[in-house]
């Protein structure tokens, strides 16, 4: 079974809310296990993001995580292309911000989508399905439309038979 590939929200939404660093401590024990057995991966584009700011997380991944956790995504291009032709299709729904946030090559979600089509990964976010948004393109519906498989973390916990 393929790594299950986490989005950026996973491990922001942890430590801003629901598993801060310093009172979840089995939590990040479990992250880390996880990602040095390689069940959890993430892609270059969710690094750079959550290393965008000089703060516990950045600090906690780069001590944490393995060397290979974050793989690079340009060899994903071919797929990236097809998710941001079915994003631009989708001119009549989403704003023109929506578009444009989620067309930007350094945003994660599109790349996310496409290595996970790729390689046949399952999403793990906590983003919900909005198909009737119009300010953000989700990733649970470019995953809907696109036949990838989504979860939110809890589901993954359970589906490995993880607890903390």
């Amino acid at each position: 079974m393929p790594p299950y590939l986490v989005d950026t929200n996973f491990f922001i939404q942890a430590h801003r809310t629901g598993n801060p660093l310093d009172v979840a401590e089995s939590f990040w024990k479990k992250v880390k296990e996880l990602a040095d057995a390689g069940k959890i991966i993430s892609i270059d584009k969710v690094k750079k993001e959550i290393y965008g700011s000089e703060d516990e997380l950045k600090t906690w991944c780069e001590a944490n995580l393995p060397d290979d956790f974050f793989k690079n995504s340009t060899s994903t291009i071919s797929f990236y292309a097809q998710i941001v032709a079915w994003a631009d299709s989708k001119r009549d729904q989403f704003r023109q911000d929506a578009l444009d946030e989620f067309m930007d090559a350094d945003e994660a979600d599109a790349w996310l989508v496409a290595f996970a089509l790729a390689n046949q990964n399952a999403i793990v976010t906590n983003e919900v399905s909005a198909p009737l948004s119009k300010t953000k393109i989700k990733i649970p519906d470019v995953c809907i439309h696109f036949s990838v498989r989504y979860l939110n973390p809890i589901q993954m916990f359970r589906e490995l038979g993880v607890r903390y």
